[in-house]
């Protein structure tokens, strides 16, 4: 699935499925092109990956049609364009809290090159583009996604508002951030922050907004709210896929060997991101 398609099908509703990768390995790719993803979230946030790096990443996915979704640093303008620059098809802004930061983000990331005044006259509606430099804009960037994350209590508040930013084409529940923004930390069967995901995801797609969340700690919680509306599926990591299969096998192969010496059982990673 390339960018394009990828945003045609949030658009229509439908399920998009991708997966956190970590690994660089060039190995790695030809493995992540059998399990069935739509695309492939690639964290520059949390991840230590240099400019070069994700850009290799991000072209080597690419050419494989799996759309690369980079999570930039922070919900800035000009990293948004550097990762574009590099090849991801959609931007992911961490931490949103205003319409503000998303209008500027759209700036970025739907009407590049466009960049001063001009970029700012037109986003500010005082001009609008001439007919050939809005049909240049359109095919430009065709394939760009505009997802941002939301993953605190003023996000929360300010839900509606950043839904009404034009060409938002989805908001990413941040798990972790969001149980501490409202005061219960990793409780996520807890009631506010069940209620918190079913309010995203019902006023997401009500604006016509696709309702997606990053998460690691069960499918069951994912499918019911996949059921619900959630159209984008984010599940865990290649990391986590690893440590949970290896642990799980490694105790295995203990347990028929009689071997109960040392540590035992290889505590479940955890991963906040």
């Amino acid at each position: 699935m390339n960018g394009k398609e990828m945003a045609k099908s949030l658009k229509n509703g439908e399920r998009v499925y991708g997966t956190l990768i970590i690994s660089n390995s060039p190995r790695w790719p030809l493995e992540v092109a059998k399990l069935g993803l739509d695309f492939v979230f690639l964290d520059a946030e949390h991840m230590p990956l240099d400019r070069e790096q994700l850009s290799w990443m991000c072209r080597t996915y690419r050419a494989m049609n799996l759309a690369p979704v980079v999570r930039i640093p922070c919900p800035d303008p000009y990293q948004a364009s550097m990762a574009l620059d590099g090849g991801a098809c959609g931007i992911l802004a961490p931490y949103i809290e205003t319409a503000e930061q998303v209008q500027a983000l759209r700036a970025a990331v739907k009407f590049r090159p466009l960049k001063g005044q001009k970029l700012r006259d037109i986003m500010d509606g005082k001009e609008f583009p001439e007919p050939l430099l809005a049909d240049y804009l359109q095919a430009y960037n065709e394939e760009n996604l505009l997802l941002v994350n939301i993953e605190s209590k003023p996000a929360l508040d300010a839900l509606d508002e950043i839904l009404a930013v034009p060409e938002l084409d989805a908001v990413v529940i941040g798990p972790h951030d969001l149980s501490c923004s409202l005061g219960i930390p990793e409780q996520y069967g807890h009631p506010q922050f069940t209620e918190a995901v079913q309010l995203i995801i019902q006023k997401a797609r009500s604006a016509g907004v696709a309702a997606g969340i990053h998460y690691f700690f069960g499918v069951d919680q994912e499918i019911a709210w996949a059921k619900e509306g959630m159209n984008l599926l984010i599940h865990a990591s290649d990391m986590t896929a690893f440590s949970t299969n290896m642990s799980r096998e490694i105790q295995l192969i203990k347990d028929a060997l009689g071997d109960h010496s040392g540590s035992g059982t290889i505590n479940e990673t955890k991963i906040h991101i």
